[in-house]
């Protein structure tokens, strides 16, 4: 279920993470069918709105190398 309060535009998550420019996230939008972003986007009229908890999965899923696991205590 979406939360709205997760939904953010795309001037708003480039606000709060620098790394990520307009621009970028607008070509990452542009190409969510091939890139698997789509999951963390929604479209309400024109205007495409982001799901936070949504795009830092997806973030999470392009690291090059997976974390190592911590050994249990």
């Amino acid at each position: 279920m979406v939360d709205y309060r997760d939904l953010a535009t795309v001037k708003q998550v480039a606000a709060e993470a620098p790394f990520i420019t307009e621009a970028t996230l607008r070509w990452w939008i542009f190409h969510a069918e091939t890139n698997g972003l789509k999951p963390a986007l929604l479209k309400i009229g024109g205007r495409v709105y982001i799901d936070r908890a949504e795009i830092n999965k997806w973030l999470e899923g392009q690291r090059m190398a997976p974390k190592p696991l911590k050994p249990a205590a």
